[in-house]
């Protein structure tokens, strides 16, 4: 049975919302989970535009406690970010960061994040 993949446009408002709150309903668009006709070993999600990511609310002190790691693989690499300086930078790249960790880690997350365009 061949099941043609339909994709609709999803437009999400991040005004006055927390990052995490915006990204488990975008993670749950690009995975397609919200469509009746989910089956997790097809790529069947929709493409989602994430609006005004600038004007998130971060609870408590999560903007100056949060860190982002990375990892060189040399010895010593471990690479800290705080979450302020990335939010200073590139406001979109928090929600991307968020989404990009719920979706799941298989071969199709790199094709779900392409589906997805974040707007500051």
């Amino acid at each position: 049975m061949v099941q043609l993949i339909t994709r609709a446009t999803h437009e999400i408002d991040a005004t006055g919302r927390a990052p995490g709150r915006v990204a488990t309903e975008v993670a749950m668009i690009l995975s397609g989970k919200n469509k009746p006709s989910y089956t997790p070993h097809i790529d069947a999600g929709d493409m989602v535009t994430v609006t005004h990511a600038s004007q998130v609310l971060f609870t408590g002190d999560k903007l100056v406690q949060k860190d982002y790691y990375h990892h060189t693989m040399h010895p010593g690499g471990l690479q800290t970010k705080p979450m302020k300086k990335v939010f200073e930078e590139d406001p979109t790249d928090v929600i991307r960061r968020a989404v990009y960790g719920m979706l799941p880690k298989n071969k199709h997350r790199d094709e779900m994040m392409k589906r997805l365009t974040i707007h500051a």
